[in-house]
């Protein structure tokens, strides 16, 4: 079995940094992936939220120097968590991350969201 995700896309809020009882670090980060795709002639746009959890010394890492609006690179495995809440079965996909690049600098006020837009062209990063 093969399980690799990657995804780029901008942060909607500052990472969350907590410590297991162990010790061991662990950040989640909020990620908004847009895709445009052409149904007849109209252009669609669709924003993915998608959270992913970081672990170790790359997750205060991500903590010191991402926040809200910063795009990132995120590489991993995608996992299910499952938990019972209220007598109800809840689940929910996240993906695991294997390694997260900071991609352009910090966000500034000046910038818009076209700035902080992934390009529509595919690149070579990806696996296909």
């Amino acid at each position: 079995m093969y399980n690799r995700i990657i995804l780029i896309g901008n942060l909607t809020k500052d990472p969350e940094l907590r410590y297991t009882p162990s010790g061991v670090a662990v950040a989640t980060l909020r990620l908004a992936v847009n895709s445009r795709y052409k149904i007849g002639n109209d252009l669609r746009e669709e924003t993915l939220f998608i959270d992913t959890v970081v672990f170790g010394k790359q997750a205060e890492t991500c903590n010191q120097y991402l926040g809200k609006g910063r795009k990132v690179l995120v590489e991993g495995r995608l996992q299910e968590r499952r938990w019972e809440s209220n007598g109800q079965q809840r689940s929910k996909f996240e993906v695991v991350a294997s390694t997260v690049r900071f991609v352009g600098g910090p966000k500034s006020d000046s910038q818009t969201e076209e700035d902080i837009t992934p390009p529509d062209e595919v690149t070579d990063i990806e696996p296909f």
